[in-house]
């Protein structure tokens, strides 16, 4: 049976995201794309911090936000078009651009959709765990939105200067394959995680 994880492990991973945030900060590709990128980790890790006991998460969903902190760090260091990850990605699939920011907007629909999940269920605000997976995915393409929103206005504010923020890489279907993959991951998290979720939600209302 699953545990809340533990103070330890928690401040283990609060840490390592610390000292990614600083190796990645020290010098990156773009200072300001850097900041970007990043802001969403800035917010999430101090709220994290902040709600732990009163509100403490299931072990799997505090894994897959530090596994999400490390993307979005990795893809702020070097900008998501430059990481050496993703050239791999690319020689290895025979891509035509460097896929790194794909990982990205799956890691956005998979990790909302299963928190939203999470604070559905264990609120009561859903009856059935049918409706909470369908929220979830609607709660997910809606960040994903959101989020293409954003670059959309740091693209009219920033002009050229935003391109390293956005990664289109040329793509003209850059924002619709974004979403998809954010639908792709919100589908994983709804479907394919749930019963694993689930069992980690029932350790949680014991404890």
């Amino acid at each position: 049976m699953s545990t809340p994880p533990r103070l330890g492990l928690l401040s283990l991973m609060g840490l390592l995201i610390l000292l990614a945030l600083a190796v990645s900060g020290w010098q990156p590709y773009d200072r300001a794309t850097w900041l970007m990128e990043v802001a969403p980790v800035l917010i999430a890790v101090p709220l994290l911090a902040a709600t732990r006991v009163r509100f403490p998460l299931s072990p799997l969903m505090y894994g897959l936000i530090f596994a999400h902190c490390l993307i979005l760090i990795l893809g702020g260091a070097y900008s998501y078009a430059r990481v050496p990850l993703g050239f791999w990605m690319q020689e290895l699939m025979g891509l035509s651009r460097n896929p790194y920011d794909k990982i990205g907007h799956f890691a956005q629909g998979l990790i909302p959709a299963l928190l939203a999940r999470e604070i559905l269920l264990r609120g009561g605000h859903v009856a059935g765990r049918g409706m909470a997976g369908f929220l979830a995915v609607c709660v997910a393409l809606a960040v994903s939105a959101v989020y293409e929103l954003i670059e959309w206005w740091a693209a009219l504010a920033l002009g050229q200067g935003a391109d390293e923020f956005l990664g289109t890489q040329g793509d003209p279907w850059d924002t619709q394959s974004d979403m998809f993959l954010a639908l792709l991951g919100a589908l994983v998290a709804s479907l394919l995680l749930a019963r694993w979720h689930d069992r980690q939600l029932r350790a949680l209302a014991t404890h």
